[in-house]
């Protein structure tokens, strides 16, 4: 082969199958206060125009789903959630994140603990993905400090003041990775 193929919409570019997908999953759970975070950010995105190619989806609480979608492929994930990271309530971080593939040393692909079909911690969600066969392109969490993830509904000040911060976050990484795109 010696250029990209095109083959059902996706393209080969040596062992990565470029899908022309890009997948901004909110994942959280709406009665634990903060927790929720994922779920408004991804509600204000999907009230805004979006780009071809680009899926803005609510997962909530099955990520067990959000693994299976991630099984169609995509060229970029990001994942908003809640993370505790020890910073101020509020503050909302970019991580890129590197999922684990099946272990090469020819280990259980399957030796993953089994998790909770409403689990959400992202190293959960690609460790079943990796036991899948799965393995999306770049992925980014925005992550968000939470203040208060006991029982309620409704985010606390300083993560509701969040909001439009990790929008304008999630605006930039699409933004960028359309630019990085069009440069190839």
């Amino acid at each position: 082969m010696t250029g990209p193929e095109t083959m059902t919409g996706e393209t080969m570019t040596g062992k990565q199958t470029m899908t022309g997908r890009t997948l901004v999953a909110g994942v959280g759970n709406v009665f634990q206060r903060d927790d929720a975070f994922g779920v408004e950010v991804v509600r204000l995105l999907a009230e805004r125009p979006t780009t071809p190619g680009v899926q803005i989806r609510d997962f909530g609480i099955r990520g067990v789903h959000l693994a299976y979608d991630l099984l169609d492929g995509c060229d970029l994930f990001v994942l908003v959630d809640a993370a505790a990271r020890g910073a101020e309530p509020g503050t909302v971080t970019v991580l890129e994140v590197e999922p684990k593939g099946a272990p090469a040393d020819g280990g259980d692909p399957f030796a993953v603990p089994v998790i909770d079909a409403h689990s959400l911690a992202p190293d959960d969600i690609f460790a079943l993905l990796a036991s899948l066969g799965g393995r999306p392109g770049k992925s980014l969490v925005v992550a968000c400090e939470p203040a208060d993830t006991g029982a309620g509904m409704g985010l606390s000040e300083p993560v509701q003041a969040a909001l439009p911060h990790a929008v304008r976050a999630v605006e930039d990484i699409l933004r960028e990775h359309r630019t990085e795109e069009k440069g190839d």
